[in-house]
């Protein structure tokens, strides 16, 4: 009985060590291997546990030199590649960080210097004489550029959940007056007192800055502090942040915070301002009110299958309605709309599809647009732009009044050229630009104008034209286009000065699809 159980246990343990052998030799998950080899062991250990006598110690020894014989390199060599993959993960990880931690503190100390370079070029800039207009126009090109680096430098640094913005805000709005104050005419407009004023504050806050800036560069130094460290101890929300980096930035925000709101002049950009709802005409409306506006630009005798959600909570600059209409293939298929609260100006529209084919052209596109808005509240409009991509026309339309074509109003519509259907619409630009324009007659005239373009180009086009220019003023221009070195540009000459106020590259297809 006994040589019969051997006979087995040895045919069972041989076959299951050429499994293991099989599945090691073949890319298979851990546990394909694994398994076996502890069946093959465990056959092994219970067939000596049942053998005894005089072939037990034998069969024992036997057993173990064949375990270690065969499991011994395997597990030498897993023991091996684990740990040269340890290895290997440990430096690459070590690689990562190492980078990552040059990185920041280059950008840290860049930032450091370019605030100390500012602050040095403000007062080289209020050292000038008022009089000598090219030193001013220089030092406050430099104090744009200087300013400039520094907000990228602050980009590279791990502050996201650092709340920094007030710092961010301010090197924003000084970078626009200052670079406001550099491309005007200051032999024509000087710098006034006001100005003067806040270039001296400028001076003042900068060096502010900068004096902690450099207390946090020298702790970082003096400690040899990582930036790494301020990434995961802003990463880890619920302990406390007791770091020498996070607290010398958190002073300077709070210090920049705590300054006086300075006069950016008139003319500041002010790109973190929102649209204005004292614009809007017209009074608020219901939901209800909003769902017949809805239905009826769809076409819709019943209303009901349409849901109408109100956004913006208690700000007045975002309260708006949403208004769905579910399509037949779920959600994906569903036409949106957004209208204003204040008005019920539709601002908004979508309806998704896919356009298989095109069967029209761009000129038949902006026809059907064109029409599509003359049937709407949006009257006397002129196509600016065209685009096409994935069978869809873009178009971009502008206002026209007094053959004026006023940029600042403008309406985007999007076509499916396989119908001809209206499947989009986006007017946030055409509804808070409304106001009243009193549109005069340009001091230069349009011969006057043509003059100043390049000699060499080729005049296609002329027309008059409002836009917005560098400063976010609306401007009349003289509107060129014309044709130099296989490109087509459309050039905006100004009315008052006859400069140059813009200058656009345009695609052919735009030519070839004049607007009305």
């Amino acid at each position: 009985m006994d040589r019969l159980l051997f006979s087995v246990d040895k045919y069972m343990s041989i076959r299951l060590l050429l499994i293991c052998l099989d599945k090691l030799a073949s890319p298979l998950k851990d546990d394909e291997f694994v398994y076996p080899c502890i069946q093959f062991v465990c056959i092994n250990l219970s067939w000596q546990v049942k053998t005894n006598g005089k072939f037990g110690n034998e069969r024992s020894n036997f057993v173990y030199k064949r375990l270690s014989i065969v499991m011994f390199p395997f597990l030498m060599l897993a023991l091996i590649g684990a740990s040269v993959w340890g290895y290997l993960e440990h430096q690459q990880k070590n690689t990562i960080l190492i980078k990552a931690e040059n990185q920041y503190q280059r950008a840290f100390h860049d930032l450091s210097y370019h605030m100390d370079t500012l602050h040095t070029e403000l007062g080289n800039t209020l050292a000038v004489n008022t009089t000598s207009e090219p030193s001013y126009r220089k030092g406050l090109v430099n104090v744009w550029r200087l300013t400039s680096q520094a907000q990228s430098d602050i980009n590279q640094l791990p502050l996201t959940l650092l709340p920094f913005n007030k710092t961010g805000d301010f090197l924003a709005n000084m970078a626009n007056f200052s670079y406001r104050m550099s491309v005007r005419d200051m032999t024509k407009n000087p710098l006034n007192e006001q100005e003067m004023k806040t270039l001296n504050a400028l001076y003042d806050h900068s060096k502010e800055i900068t004096s902690e800036l450099r207390g946090v560069q020298d702790k970082v130094i003096a400690n040899n502090l990582r930036w790494m460290d301020v990434e995961l101890a802003l990463a880890s929300q619920n302990e406390a942040q007791d770091n020498a980096i996070i607290d010398g930035f958190s002073s300077v925000d709070k210090k920049v915070g705590a300054y006086e709101e300075l006069n950016w002049g008139p003319g500041n950009m002010n790109i973190f301002s929102k649209n204005d709802v004292k614009m809007l005409s017209g009074n608020e409306m219901t939901p209800d009110e909003i769902k017949q506006k809805a239905s009826q630009f769809l076409g819709l005798k019943d209303p009901s299958g349409l849901k109408v959600i109100e956004n913006g909570g208690s700000a007045p600059e975002y309260q708006s309605y949403s208004v769905l209409l579910p399509g037949t293939g779920g959600s994906e298929n569903e036409t949106q709309m957004d209208f204003t609260k204040k008005g019920g100006h539709l601002v908004y529209f979508m309806k998704p599809r896919n356009v298989q084919a095109a069967k029209f052209d761009l000129r038949q596109a902006r026809d059907t647009a064109n029409e599509f808005l003359d049937q709407h509240e949006y009257k006397n409009m002129s196509a600016v732009s065209y685009d096409q991509f994935q069978n869809i026309a873009n178009l971009i339309f502008a206002k026209r009044e007094n053959d004026v074509t006023i940029y600042p109003q403008q309406i985007s519509v999007k076509v499916a050229l396989d119908t001809l259907e209206v499947i989009g619409l986006q007017a946030t630009d055409y509804i808070y630009g409304q106001k009243q324009r009193t549109i005069g007659q340009p001091k230069i005239t349009m011969e006057e104008a043509r003059k100043q373009l390049n000699p060499k180009m080729e005049v296609t086009g002329q027309s008059l034209a409002i836009i917005k220019n560098e400063l976010d003023q609306e401007v009349l221009c003289h509107e060129f286009i014309g044709k130099l070195n296989n490109n087509v540009y459309r050039i905006y000459m100004n009315g008052e000065l006859g400069t140059e106020e813009k200058i656009e590259t345009i695609r052919p297809q735009q030519i070839t699809a004049p607007a009305k």
